[in-house]
């Protein structure tokens, strides 16, 4: 367990997932073992969404990827390259078409190995600021490698009534829980708020959208993404790509309190 401090606040992250995120002892991540998802938080690389309709697979310009949902990086391990006091910096990597056991096969899925035609990096840095927890992923890889990423954190509800806003847009609990295992869309969103006993907000940069996800009364996920993977069949994923340069990409994620 890696455990950064300043003042009041305090985060917890284990092999990479952060499983707590405190402020004078305030919870705001959604606790494993309690009701709606066995996660406190996850990533979504290189693709977002649900592939099962597709058989699995997913178009690239270096020919076919086999990809159950949100990619296959959440089935890779976190290497800690480095840490401070305030901050901590994982890495997974991964060589072009190297097969990858499934987690979901065979209860959920039908394919036992995922695989992608390109090499990449992915690192996750965490840095503890005065008021918010600063979340940033880096991307290097192949020139060109087409990619979608979006970040999956799961929030503690303290409330019965939560609201969740984007500018003059105000979404209730209940218009969330309604979308059902699709998500609900918040397009051309850069920064949330989720109004509950305390508020607590989030500012992105680099992905330009959000969708919100929950099928229980105690948590929601509120989930920066490059890309809403339902606006396409799912045949047609490739669609929501963007590509990768030289210089590699980031995206950032500040949960501000």
């Amino acid at each position: 367990m890696t455990e950064l401090q300043l003042n009041d606040l305090n985060v917890k992250i284990d092999a990479g997932e952060l499983v707590s995120f405190t402020h004078a002892s305030y919870e705001y991540m959604h606790q494993k073992g309690e009701p709606g998802w066995g996660k406190s938080d996850d990533e979504m690389f290189p693709i977002i969404g649900p592939t099962s309709e597709a058989d699995f697979k997913v178009k690239t310009d270096a020919g076919t990827a086999v990809q159950d949902q949100h990619g296959l990086l959440r089935e890779l391990d976190y290497e800690l390259i480095a840490s401070t006091v305030t901050s901590a910096v994982f890495q997974k990597t991964y060589t072009a078409n190297t097969k990858v056991s499934n987690s979901k096969y065979p209860k959920k899925s039908s394919e036992e190995w995922l695989s992608w035609p390109y090499s990449f990096t992915f690192q996750k840095q965490f840095k503890l600021l005065e008021s918010e927890l600063v979340i940033e992923f880096v991307i290097a890889g192949d020139e060109g490698m087409p990619f979608m990423t979006g970040y999956h954190p799961a929030f503690k509800l303290h409330s019965d009534t939560p609201v969740v806003s984007c500018g003059d847009t105000k979404i209730s609990l209940e218009a969330i829980r309604a979308v059902g295992s699709r998500a609900y869309e918040v397009a051309d969103c850069s920064e949330i708020t989720l109004h509950d006993t305390k508020d607590l907000t989030i500012k992105t940069q680099g992905f330009e959208n959000f969708m919100l996800w929950t099928e229980v009364p105690n948590m929601l996920c509120i989930e920066p993404i490059s890309f809403y993977p339902y606006a396409v069949d799912q045949k047609d994923l490739n669609k929501g790509f963007r590509k990768l340069s030289g210089k590699g990409s980031r995206f950032e994620i500040r949960l501000s309190i």
